[in-house]
């Protein structure tokens, strides 16, 4: 009986682990697919962006390197110079929906609602970042 659990758990698991760490694509993915974005970036930008972090002049490219695509763009003007923001969207879960209900048995596909916040931004202005910020989680509902 264990071998027959084994048997259909481990490809199971297997699976489960690649999707896990290459469905999602990571700084190191980014970097590793797009050597010659990286390598064009200054020691100092190629640090930050392995560590997934930026600073005002950098590039597009580099904000995209260390923190991937955003969820939305935003064009806009700065005085007279156009710019574009890029937000980041992360999604919480009130703790009142978490907490542990009976449901009946046609609610076994309930999922709680998710809302999104922004959780960092980069604004550019001629190609490079002019400010950037990163935003605490709102507080629970």
């Amino acid at each position: 009986m264990q071998r027959r659990v084994l048997f259909f758990a481990l490809p199971f698991g297997i699976t489960a682990t690649a999707l896990i760490l290459f469905g999602c694509a990571t700084t190191q993915s980014r970097i590793s697919q797009h050597p010659e974005m990286y390598q064009h970036l200054s020691a100092r930008d190629q640090a930050l962006v392995s560590q997934g972090q930026i600073r005002a002049g950098m590039t597009m490219d580099a904000v995209w390197l260390a923190w991937g695509t955003p969820d939305q763009k935003i064009p806009d003007n700065m005085g007279d110079r156009p710019t574009e923001t890029w937000l980041y969207l992360r999604y919480q879960t009130p703790p009142s929906y978490g907490a542990p209900y009976y449901y009946g048995p046609f609610d076994w596909s309930y999922i709680p609602p998710k809302f999104p916040y922004a959780s960092k931004g980069a604004t550019f202005s001629n190609g490079r970042v002019v400010f950037f910020q990163y935003v605490p989680p709102p507080p629970p509902l």
